[in-house]
């Protein structure tokens, strides 16, 4: 069995007036199933654009790309569409859900999309609320809901699909940290429960809830290992200063 998520000497790369931006700088990477990786970079680092080759939203200049043992680098639009739709389940940091349409028809939505009938749409919809502890509120629109669960709900949308990944890109930045703490607990479980779960953060505190940390600068990766090593979270230019800090410390 072959890695879920395969990158190879992945380059991304722009044309910005006279100048030319190498937003991926050749990265390679592979993601098993039931792994929870949080990928990590302050902005500009070239963890969005990492995202949207991973979620099938775009594609790389050079290198190769497969998901599930599929080369998707050089698909076109409608079939990156396809396979994100049956692969791929997205978390998004502003929940994107329907305000007119209730809980469960916001999370039957995909399903829709997908051509699943009625009668199972709505079955996988409510198991994917029971799932987030939501299905009483089924009925409710999404105004009806605290930030947090309007976050649950689209958890409960992006499991409804029985996706491959399910990719959070910054799922707690619109959450106070209590609340986000609680919708990461969600993602824990799913993950212990089999669930492979691809983080993308700017933020350390989060990212060491995964188990695996991928660090991004500069379109490079920078550190690939366990979100536990004090390796995970320390900046190299900030490596010196906390030197003497970890000696003190026995880190």
């Amino acid at each position: 069995m072959g890695h879920l998520i395969e990158l190879k000497d992945v380059y991304k790369i722009y044309q910005m007036g006279d100048e030319t931006v190498h937003a991926l700088d050749g990265i390679s990477l592979t993601v098993d199933q039931g792994e929870f990786v949080a990928i990590v970079g302050q902005s500009g680092s070239g963890k969005s654009t990492a995202m949207n080759i991973i979620g099938c939203l775009d594609v790389p200049t050079a290198g190769t790309y497969h998901l599930g043992g599929v080369d998707v680098s050089t698909m076109d639009d409608d079939q990156q569409a396809e396979i994100r739709n049956k692969m791929l389940g997205f978390i998004f940091q502003q929940y994107n859900l329907i305000p007119k349409l209730n809980v469960l028809e916001n999370v039957e939505l995909p399903l829709l999309y997908a051509g699943v009938s009625g009668g199972e749409r709505r079955e996988r919809a409510l198991r994917a609320l029971e799932r987030v502890g939501l299905a009483e509120k089924r009925k409710n629109l999404p105004s009806q809901l605290s930030g947090g669960q309007q976050q649950r709900v689209s958890i409960a949308r992006a499991l409804a699909g029985n996706p491959s990944v399910i990719l959070a890109d910054e799922p707690t930045g619109a959450l106070d940290s209590r609340t986000g703490r609680e919708v990461l607990g969600f993602l824990q479980k799913l993950n212990a429960e089999g669930d492979t779960v691809v983080l993308i953060t700017h933020d350390n505190s989060i990212a060491v809830k995964a188990k695996r940390i991928v660090r991004l600068q500069d379109g490079r990766i920078i550190y690939d290992g366990d979100a536990r090593d004090p390796r995970a979270v320390v900046q190299p230019e900030l490596e010196e200063e906390h030197g003497e800090a970890r000696e003190v410390l026995n880190l």
